[in-house]
């Protein structure tokens, strides 16, 4: 099944629209929304990665999301993903965007937050484990070599108080 993303440039403007695969073999950049969830006692979802998964198989993460399609905001993206992954509806809150250096291929990254406060059923081909942690244990966390080292960029520039580096915008900003 073909994945579309929208190509942007270095200024996270749309270029095309083009096959992820394509995005990610070129190293073209695209547009992927996360969101971080806590509970209602400040807790934040962390959670592996299936170990068949084709992208960081069996990695632990502290974000849900994956790549906006095109004609979709982050908001829009962020909140279908928490959907897709956790079966929830809600809206996330824009937090910041970067570009991030990615692994596999670079990508602009749109981080969200958004508060969990009911049952939600993970999806398994996306969520093989899951808990809570307080920041301070994910703050450990975060330095295990499991940790989805991607994750681990966009942690380090969403604990930083100045948010150095990345770029503010209005939540509808594409």
């Amino acid at each position: 099944m073909t994945e579309l993303v929208e190509r942007v440039d270095d200024d996270d403007r749309v270029i095309g629209v083009v096959d992820r695969g394509e995005a990610i073999r070129r190293r073209w950049l695209h547009r992927v929304a996360t969101v971080v969830c806590r509970d209602t006692r400040g807790r934040i979802l962390v959670h592996r990665r299936p170990h068949d998964d084709v992208r960081f198989p069996g990695g632990v993460n502290f974000m849900l999301g994956g790549a906006a399609e095109p004609g979709e905001t982050y908001e829009e993206a962020a909140a279908r993903e928490l959907t897709e992954e956790l079966g929830v509806r809600a809206r996330p809150r824009f937090v910041l965007k970067f570009r991030c250096a990615g692994v596999i291929s670079p990508y602009w990254l749109g981080l969200h937050e958004a508060v969990v406060t009911g049952p939600f059923a993970p999806a398994p081909d996306e969520i093989a484990w899951h808990d809570w942690l307080t920041e301070p244990q994910l703050a450990e966390l975060v330095r295990d070599e499991a940790f989805v080292p991607d994750a681990r960029e966009a942690y380090h520039r969403w604990v930083s108080p100045r948010r150095e580096g990345s770029h503010r915008a209005e939540p509808s900003a594409r």
